[in-house]
């Protein structure tokens, strides 16, 4: 189980690792988005630096369109496990984001009173 933790307007974050080409592992914030259908997206020139080997182009609906990704086989660590994923890239995306599929995978537990955020 990992803790997370609320944004200022309500997100949730959780602290994952990404294993490098190199296997050093960086640990970063991602965000959950429960309206993003894949495992993870993130920008391009972060995952380029990472070394991640390229593995094809495919579109998505984004918010603002149809959208052509870049995917690159990535390696994550969540809860101590590592996972090798699609990672999907895009110029435009800011933050690290966790999609929805992760739930698939892990339970979501989110009590925002008591302020406390959990993937089991």
């Amino acid at each position: 189980m990992i803790q997370g933790r609320f944004g200022d307007n309500g997100e949730i974050y959780f602290d994952i690792e990404l294993i490098t080409g190199d296997g050093l592992s960086l640990t970063v914030e991602a965000m959950l988005d429960t309206g993003f259908t894949e495992l993870c997206v993130m920008n391009d020139q972060d995952i380029r630096d990472l070394g991640w080997r390229f593995l094809n182009q495919d579109k998505l609906i984004t918010a603002k369109g149809e959208a052509l990704f870049d995917i690159y086989l990535g390696k994550v660590a969540i809860d101590r496990q590592e996972y090798e994923i699609p990672v999907f890239a895009g110029d435009e995306i800011q933050e690290i984001l966790l999609g929805s599929r992760w739930l698939k995978q892990f339970v979501l537990f989110a009590d925002y009173l008591r302020e406390e955020v959990t993937l089991s």
